[in-house]
């Protein structure tokens, strides 16, 4: 089970799970603000209903950190795991500008590819094969993409994800 952490303000920061959240519950840094009581966590002398949202009692939000890192797998999912060239399924990422032409690893520069259009394209511009891409390649924006953790989300976390996009 997964836990969504919010900061004082109601902003989300990550997704932990269920033992971490209960954690910082029972050390009285967090608050639950959504849990499971149809399933409960038993100890030896209690027993706890399984947090969905927790509210940390103390955090400062750090400036910047809504920057969201590149990753291999960011790329890809950001992409729908769909080649930018050929639209079929993508398992590798490619360098629209090439690394060895002054390319950067940015969102901009990144997007997924698949195995043959990537040796197709190896270190040639777009333009120098023809090609063009069919997507704009940019960096994600959205809570799903700021929580870290939160690949998939869960129901119960809903009207505390629209709080943090109305803030």
């Amino acid at each position: 089970m997964r836990t969504l952490v919010l900061n004082a303000g109601y902003e989300p920061l990550a997704v932990v799970s269920f033992k971490r959240a209960l954690m910082l519950v029972l050390n009285q840094k967090a608050t639950v603000l959504a849990g499971s009581d149809a399933v409960r966590v038993h100890s030896a002398s209690q027993d706890f209903a399984l947090p969905s949202v927790i509210l940390l009692s103390r955090y400062v939000r750090i400036p910047g950190s809504r920057i969201i890192p590149v990753s291999r797998r960011g790329v890809l999912r950001r992409d729908g795991h769909r080649c930018a060239y050929c639209s079929k399924s993508a398992n590798t990422i490619d360098h629209v500008q090439p690394k060895s032409r002054g390319g950067k690893d940015t969102w901009e520069n990144l997007v997924a590819c698949c195995l043959r259009c990537n040796n197709v394209k190896g270190d040639k511009t777009l333009s120098e094969i023809g090609w063009q891409l069919r997507v704009n390649p940019r960096m994600p924006s959205g809570s799903v993409w700021t929580v870290r953790g939160a690949e998939r989300l869960e129901p119960e976390w809903d009207q505390f994800l629209a709080l943090a996009t109305a803030a």
